[in-house]
């Protein structure tokens, strides 16, 4: 196991940790006395790891947590108030986009392991990761309207998590929603007690970890293709991914092995 502390160098440090184990990398937010706000150095941070994974053929689930009490408060608004020119507010709302979609390009899923309030950028947080576990104490809101700043963009990954109607009430109102009320409309995928937090996660990672590399990447790529165009385009692309698949080293191997009632031998393992 491995521990590697990721920072700007001249500039706060520590602000996000990495810690590799069994092909899983944990990216820990650490801010915990600012509730894990994201920051310039912290949103930079998390780029730079991303863009380091996406290359990393020994990692193949990433888990994104949160040090102290709160998974993530949102943007640090504090930081954005005190920087006179607004050019600052938009690099960083730019870097928190940019951000968001290098979780859907990355080729390995992403699990949000939420242990606390995740608040608007940080309910978008959640919201954009493939899988989410989160504790049956979480908090999620999207409460920059309570401040004066609408939450348009965690409004983008909240409208593709949960019905529209719903996710209008939680922008126009701020006010948030407790853990079982994110699981039934369908922001997380598991809640559990504190203590079984971790096992939660692992499992997840775990089945994950069972299949195909080179699959689970491809399926991911289509996955988050498909389900911004129409639907007749879906299908022609969907099918045609999954030609590619059949076809493919590992493809034939799981066929194989379906039909010789044995444990496939992945090519990436």
């Amino acid at each position: 196991m491995t521990a590697i502390h990721l920072a700007t160098a001249g500039t706060e440090s520590g602000v996000l940790l990495r810690e590799d184990a069994g092909g899983v990398a944990t990216l820990t937010l650490n801010r915990p006395d600012q509730y894990n706000a994201l920051s310039a150095l912290l949103l930079s941070a998390l780029q730079s790891a991303l863009h380091d994974l996406a290359g990393d053929k020994t990692i193949r689930v990433v888990v994104i947590a949160g040090a102290g009490k709160a998974f993530c408060a949102g943007h640090d608004l504090k930081e954005i108030h005190e920087h006179a020119d607004p050019g600052f507010a938009k690099d960083a709302f730019e870097r928190c986009r940019q951000l968001m979609t290098a979780l859907t390009r990355l080729p390995q899923p992403v699990i949000a392991r939420v242990h606390g309030p995740a608040y608007a950028a940080g309910c978008q947080l959640v919201a954009q990761c493939d899988l989410a576990v989160a504790v049956t104490d979480a908090r999620f809101a999207t409460s920059g309207v309570n401040y004066g700043v609408f939450c348009s963009t965690p409004g983008v990954p909240l409208s593709r998590n949960i019905p529209r109607k719903l996710a209008m009430e939680m922008l126009l109102t701020g006010d948030p929603i407790d853990a079982a009320t994110a699981l039934a409309r369908g922001l997380v995928n598991r809640v559990v007690p504190a203590n079984q937090l971790d096992a939660e996660v692992q499992r997840l990672a775990q089945s994950i970890l069972a299949k195909s590399p080179a699959v689970v990447a491809a399926g991911k790529k289509v996955f988050y293709e498909q389900v911004e165009i129409a639907m007749e385009q879906a299908y022609r692309d969907a099918t045609a991914a999954m030609v590619d698949c059949v076809r493919s080293e590992d493809g034939r191997e799981g066929i194989a092995a379906f039909a010789q009632k044995r444990k496939p031998k992945w090519k990436g393992k």
